[in-house]
């Protein structure tokens, strides 16, 4: 981005509104803004389109969703990780600077939509815009600034025109300002969403009050830890840790406790899915639980805003959920290539840039995983052979232990137990293992790994983010498994809410509450009705154990823990740990075996995790698109990072 603020022009910003009789949003491609158009009730209407479509844009770019999750308690880089993925993981591979931080793709996207909001804003009494459709503009734009001061710190109100003004003039020059201040604007926002937004969506995937509740909520929630700042966290550009408003931490702890009570009360349209599986399943897409999403289609490319047959690897593609995906098509038994690419969930396109640590895995398995259903909700632990779809003819092979896999039987299996009598090839050969170093177990035909020793190359792979087209056929097809996926991005869920009230809640030190709101979850989790490891109905119901199995006394680490057995892999870790100033202590050290085949070797390595990588730092195309002297260059960045 070489210049803070745009007059609008890019063809990414520009779509127009049309409203049919499906009930959803319909975006007409046009190829200039100029400011007048939002004088006009159409050039309104179609900068909120905009505003939609402007999530495709960093929710599911990989890259961004790496600097996120990489380097967190979730992720570390995979074998086939690039300069991008080993830079985010601080652990001596590579550097976190103004150049390498893929932090600049939320700088680089949001400034010019919350441009775009401020332009509906000032305009929309002069077109006579109704009160909810003006909320849905300051969502987005108090939304925004509230992913970019979680990530930068203080950050420009000001683009150029006045604070929080439409700006028609590209400008050079930009000030900061402080956390606080830019906080203030993000409560005025939210709270006129809450207030005028409808309970009820005008249009499928639109805003609610409860969608601006919840994002309002995890403000609230972070300007508390941030006024606290109980790990003594340094602050950019420097302020003492006051609310202008002079309310205290507690204040905008009940707040936040006080907005999640009032959702979970009147859920309107949203609620809990009955199984955790059933959120996640891609069948199941755009549910009650998810309340925002960034929006893909595999009718069109022009309204997907992406190739429908082949994925490069770029924004808008949701490609997210190739990144912890190992490279199963490896595998291959006497000349069989027994697990093809396919566009099912359980499948999908791998890139190997991403795998989960040991310590994530744990973080499942400390719970019983017989009972608790996440771990079998977020990853693929079994793949089953489909070469026939691939036109190999082979009826079976013969698989570990000289016994036969048939046609859709299982190949690869990840099993969660110590089990002695796992016997793994003793070197590293492309000729054991089922060609990647698998072991095998007395009376298996598949091929095993143990999940104490997974590696960087073949691991637990993502199924929660895994593709879907119907253009692939369960029986016959592989479809179409390299295009971006077409399944939305999810970015707020319903089930945040109890666990932001959880955090809140133990903030304010009322353990009932903290409790009462995880357990909520907890049960929800012990009700299965599928076992995607054995592809079978599984119908069983553990709540009451989980319940038994939650401790009286809720910790933080254990709000964390819950976190992460809820929403792992979804692009948000980093602002979990950051909030809470538990990054260095729970991401600080990690465990993982190698990067080659038949490795099942674990070590430990250390990450650097200062106080001041609590704020990315400002982008160097920022810095360099700005008219100030080498000194103000240098001040304008956050401390800790060098400039040019």
């Amino acid at each position: 981005m070489k210049k803070l603020t745009y007059i609008l022009a890019a063809a990414v910003a520009a779509m127009t509104l049309s409203v049919s009789c499906s009930k959803v949003l319909e975006e007409q491609p046009r190829t200039f803004f100029e400011p007048g158009f939002f004088t006009t009730e159409a050039g309104v209407e179609g900068g909120l389109t905009s505003l939609y479509a402007s999530l495709r844009y960093f929710y599911g770019q990989a890259y961004y969703y790496n600097s996120l999750t990489t380097g967190t308690d979730e992720a570390t880089y995979g074998q086939s990780a690039d300069g991008n993925f080993k830079d985010a993981d601080r652990s001596g591979v590579g550097t976190i600077n103004a150049d390498t931080a893929r932090s600049d793709v939320l700088w680089g996207t949001v400034f010019p939509y919350i441009n775009t909001a401020s332009g509906i804003v000032e305009n929309a009494e002069a077109v006579g815009l109704s009160p909810a459709l003006i909320a849905e503009a300051k969502f987005f734009r108090g939304y925004y600034y509230f992913q970019l001061v979680q990530t930068f710190g203080g950050v420009p109100l000001d683009l150029g025109s006045g604070k929080l003004a439409f700006n028609s003039t590209p400008s050079r020059t930009s000030v900061r300002n402080t956390v606080p201040e830019v906080y203030q604007a993000i409560f005025a926002d939210l709270n006129d969403a809450v207030k005028d937004l409808p309970d009820n969506a005008r249009l499928t995937g639109t805003l609610t009050k409860n969608v601006a509740r919840l994002v309002l909520a995890k403000a609230y929630l972070t300007f508390g830890w941030w006024l606290q700042n109980p790990g003594q966290i340094p602050t950019y550009p420097a302020t003492d840790r006051k609310d202008l408003d002079g309310h205290d931490a507690n204040w905008y702890f009940q707040q936040s406790l006080a907005l999640c009570e009032t959702a979970i009360a009147n859920p309107g349209p949203y609620g809990l899915m009955e199984t955790y599986r059933d959120v996640n399943l891609a069948k199941n897409d755009r549910n009650k639980e998810i309340m925002l999403y960034a929006d893909h289609t595999e009718k069109s490319a022009q309204y997907n805003a992406g190739d429908l047959g082949y994925g490069g690897g770029g924004a808008p593609d949701n490609f997210s959920g190739w990144m912890i995906n190992w490279n199963h098509g490896t595998v291959n038994i006497n000349g069989v290539g027994c697990i093809q690419r396919e566009a099912c969930q359980e499948i999908g396109r791998p890139w190997t840039r991403m795998a989960p640590t040991h310590e994530a895995i744990k973080v499942f398995t400390s719970q019983d995983i017989t009972k608790d259903s996440r771990f079998e909700g977020t990853f693929s632990t079994a793949y089953y052979g489909n070469w026939e779809k691939a036109g190999i003819k082979a009826e079976s092979v013969v698989g570990a232990n000289g016994l036969e896999i048939p046609k859709g039987g299982r190949v690869i299996s990840f099993i969660p137990e110590v089990l002695d009598d796992i016997t793994y090839p003793n070197k590293q050969s492309n000729a054991d293992g089922a060609n990647v170093g698998a072991g095998t177990v007395p009376g298996r035909a598949d091929y095993v790994f143990d999940l104490n020793g997974f590696s960087r190359i073949v691991y637990p792979a993502l199924w929660k983010l895994g593709c879907y087209r119907t253009d692939y056929k369960i029986d016959s097809e592989l479809g179409s498994p390299n295009a971006g996926s077409t399944r939305p991005y999810a970015i707020l869920k319903f089930s945040d809410f109890y666990l932001t009230a959880a955090e809140a809640a133990f903030k304010l030190g009322d353990n009932t509450k903290a409790r009462n709101n995880i357990l909520v979850l907890r049960k929800r989790a012990g009700k299965w009705t599928y076992k995607q490891s054995e592809r079978a109905a599984y119908v069983a119901d553990f709540s009451a154990d989980l319940e038994a199995d939650t401790p009286a006394t809720i910790t933080l680490d254990y709000i964390l823990d819950e976190r992460m057995r809820e929403f792992y892999g979804e692009g948000f870790r980093w602002f979990d740990l950051a909030r809470t100033q538990t990054w260095a202590q729970r991401a600080g050290s990690y465990t993982i075996s190698g990067s080659t085949w038949g490795d099942h070797t674990p070590k430990t390595y250390t990450r650097t995790i200062e106080p001041y990588m609590y704020l990315f730092p400002i982008p160097q195309g920022q810095l360099n698109g700005m008219e100030m002297t080498a000194e103000e260059r240098a001040a304008y960045q956050n401390p800790g990072y060098p400039t040019e």
